[in-house]
């Protein structure tokens, strides 16, 4: 199985080469130079399967020799033995066609724990093989960090150091990320929003002294692994349904693409997906792309919810380069673009083409909160702000084919919005409860990647 990058100009991977590298040191995205297919009847034979099987049956053609049946299905067991709930991602209904994915019991409660945990597992049995140590640095909008130090915190050969934006996140986020007390987790909050941490992450990635003397390694969704293991509760809420034989829609609250991206891979893989529905909060840049074929950054305002405040979607790249027909040149100079005048113009045969994958809506504060109070009314399920987003998206999409919104956290992780739509403050599992309580620990670094980089080598065990 070999992986190619979305600039084009990148030497030509391995999946543990690719998982290592994160980003290509073309400045590009890795994806499979061919994305292998499922028959419908190995979908149809995914169905009563626990969750685990289904993951080992969906990623095992994307792992190529990297890890042998056994290994694998070790590594997967052992990642989602934290989850708290036996179906791992289960299903709630919330009107006749309508339903809820709860991706939100893992260890941090968040989406993100599905990838991450993997990840862990898999970075930690390739280090202990190679006998190399790194140090992961990613950014965060607010759930990745704390899904990456739970993952990586404590482990011998791994330094893990997160860019999160300052006042910026909730608080259950912040402590989440702050609070570990294991000496290789690093926390740093950037004088800045998520766009400014994500630009200081690819810039140290394409600062290739840098990049090598800390060893660089990402778990940002700009790794394809990351990608790769959201795609398998796709599979699984959609055989619940009735896949192959019933089509079945997602909606996806996101702001940096990856998780809708994970669900274009599952239907380039043959899943029978009817449609993928962009959902994003008032930092719409991925709805007006989409309606305009134009995408510009216009400024980040901050909202209700946080994860989503994000104007450089950077796995909308890999979009881009189906849309162009993998012509990683065109892709190079629109990022280019992008980087140096903010915006760039889609052609008309890419729009049009992402317009036939994709659909998209926004919703607004307003909007979010009426969703998170009507919701809980009608069916007394409590939706994080993420969520809602989904939900107010999805509510103009439904129709005859199911659809699953994808509900992205636990509304314990953003009491404050939750609580003023409804007047319920929800509270944290037992497992979390003394979180408050515990003494936080990060440094807060300037905007200056140069700043950026000191403290990481000042911090680091080389």
């Amino acid at each position: 199985m070999h992986y190619v990058s979305t600039r084009g100009a990148a030497p030509v991977l391995s999946f543990e080469q690719a998982m290592m590298t994160g980003l290509a040191r073309d400045g590009g995205l890795y994806v499979p130079a061919t994305v292998p297919q499922m028959t419908p009847e190995a979908i149809a034979a995914l169905a009563g399967l626990r969750y685990e099987e289904v993951a080992f049956r969906v990623m095992r053609p994307f792992v190529g020799d990297t890890f042998d049946d056994a290994a694998f299905r070790a590594l997967i067991d052992a990642a989602y033995a934290g989850f708290t709930h036996p179906a791992r991602a289960p299903l709630v209904q919330l009107d006749a066609n309508h339903f809820l994915l709860e991706l939100f019991h893992g260890p941090t409660l968040a989406f993100k724990d599905f990838a991450m945990q993997l990840i862990g597992q898999m970075f930690q049995a390739a280090l202990a093989r190679s006998g190399a140590r790194i140090t992961i640095v990613g950014a965060t909008s607010g759930d990745t960090g704390s899904a990456a130090i739970e993952a990586f915190r404590g482990l011998a050969n791994v330094d893990v150091v997160i860019l999160y934006p300052h006042g910026r996140v909730s608080e259950v986020q912040r402590r989440q990320m702050t609070t570990p007390v294991e000496d290789n987790v690093h926390a740093l909050a950037v004088d800045g929003d998520f766009d400014d941490c994500q630009a200081a992450l690819k810039d140290m990635f394409n600062d290739f002294a840098f990049r090598d003397r800390v060893r660089l390694a990402g778990v940002n969704s700009i790794n394809w692994a990351r990608v790769l293991a959201q795609v398998v509760y796709y599979f699984a809420a959609a055989v619940t349904l009735g896949a192959p034989q019933r089509r079945v829609s997602f909606t996806v609250p996101t702001g940096n693409f990856g998780d809708i991206y994970a669900g274009h891979i599952a239907r380039a893989m043959g899943l029978p997906i009817d449609r993928l529905v962009i959902a994003t909060n008032q930092n719409d840049i991925l709805h007006r792309t989409l309606q305009t074929g134009r995408q510009e950054k216009k400024g980040v305002r901050a909202s209700i919810s946080p994860s989503m405040d994000i104007q450089v979607s950077s796995n909308f790249e890999r979009a881009l380069f189906d849309a162009y027909g993998r012509d990683g040149a065109v892709v190079a100079g629109q990022m280019e673009a992008l980087r140096r005048d903010g915006a760039f113009d889609i052609s008309q045969g890419a729009i049009d083409w992402l317009r036939a994958g994709f659909a998209s809506g926004r919703a607004s504060e307003e909007e979010t909160s009426a969703t998170i109070r009507a919701v809980q009314a009608s069916t007394g399920e409590l939706l994080c702000p993420h969520s809602a987003v989904g939900v107010h998206v999805a509510q103009a999409h439904l129709g005859a084919v199911p659809m699953v919104t994808l509900a992205t956290a636990h509304p314990a992780k953003f009491p404050d919005a939750v609580e003023a739509a409804t007047g319920i403050r929800p509270p944290l599992p037992s497992r979390m409860a003394d979180l408050y309580s515990r003494s936080e620990r990060v440094t807060r670094v300037p905007n200056d990647l140069a700043a950026l980089q000191r403290v990481i080598l000042e911090r680091i065990r080389h």
